[in-house]
């Protein structure tokens, strides 16, 4: 990345450790992400650049995956059928709103909080199937991915996060799956689900098909394995530093899937529209 990105966002000034930088280009506009850590946490800081203006919103590291579950949500929805949202991070509040002018449709993400000014970045949608948006997608979901896997030398002692094979870390609005840790370029965003397709036995003997969901404060993984008793599905729910597991044989799987279906459908009425605890759909007209 080039380097006109500044530290102290977040807050810490000359403490802050840069651990990812990357450079998006769409249309006139650039993008700067810096993925950076202090004393006071880890932190995304994203800025957007044009001739004459540059301005930036700071994400918390428990934010990334919510910014890029929001992006899927608008990359995949039909432009008639997008709703404002609201997302709440600690003492922040973002707001994610699309609107069109005569360069055609965008995104505009405003950050508000007591410690500093509002901020407001715009992401155009791009000329053809919201390129632009999907590549800032695609960075969100490598930054996320990165953000999991860095251990700095004072966090030895806790849990390395876990790395799952072919997986980008997004959730509720649909799983992108990519083999490559390489983000696609604003002119070839590529949406194939790959992830939606069968596995093969050499796929589910080498544990190639692996998926994660969050739900409030807990992820869960779901890894394909085997071992000398045969194929398996290995289930770990994971909370903070507290990890436990479940076994489930192949032989026992379309069970499963009945029996959680048959719970989804007893209380649909009540999960129905649900996005996550801290994203608020926002009724028109906006704000």
């Amino acid at each position: 990345m080039e380097g006109n990105s500044s530290g102290g966002g977040g807050g810490g000034g000359g403490n802050d450790v840069e651990l990812l930088c990357k450079t998006l280009q769409v249309e006139h506009k650039l993008f700067y992400f810096d993925l950076k850590e202090n004393p006071r946490g880890r932190y995304l800081k994203i800025s957007e650049k044009t001739s004459a203006t540059r301005s930036t919103i700071i994400v918390p590291s428990n934010g990334i995956a919510w910014f890029l579950d929001l992006f899927n949500y608008y990359v995949n929805s039909d432009d008639q059928d997008v709703f404002s949202k609201e997302l709440q991070l600690d003492t922040k509040v973002f707001y994610f709103d699309v609107g069109e002018n005569r360069r055609g449709r965008f995104l505009k993400i405003s950050e508000a909080s007591v410690s500093r000014n509002r901020s407001t970045i715009i992401v155009p949608a791009g000329n053809a199937h919201d390129e632009g948006w999907a590549a800032f997608r695609n960075i969100l979901g490598e930054i996320n991915e990165t953000s999991q896997l860095v251990v700095l030398p004072n966090q030895k002692n806790s849990e390395a996060p876990e790395r799952l094979v072919g997986l980008s870390d997004d959730v509720g609005a649909g799983f992108i799956s990519s083999h490559s840790s390489q983000s696609a370029p604003a002119a070839e965003v590529n949406v194939d689900r790959s992830s939606d397709l069968p596995p093969s036995s050499d796929d589910i003997g080498n544990m190639g098909v692996s998926k994660v969901i969050r739900a409030d404060q807990k992820k869960f993984f779901f890894d394909l394995g085997s071992n000398s008793r045969g194929h398996f599905l290995r289930i770990s729910e994971v909370t903070g530093s507290d990890r436990s597991s479940i076994i489930l044989p192949l032989s026992g799987l379309k069970q499963f899937h009945e029996m959680v279906g048959h719970f989804v459908e007893i209380t649909k009425d009540k999960i129905e529209g649900m996005t996550g605890a801290n994203v608020r759909t926002v009724d028109p007209p906006q704000r």
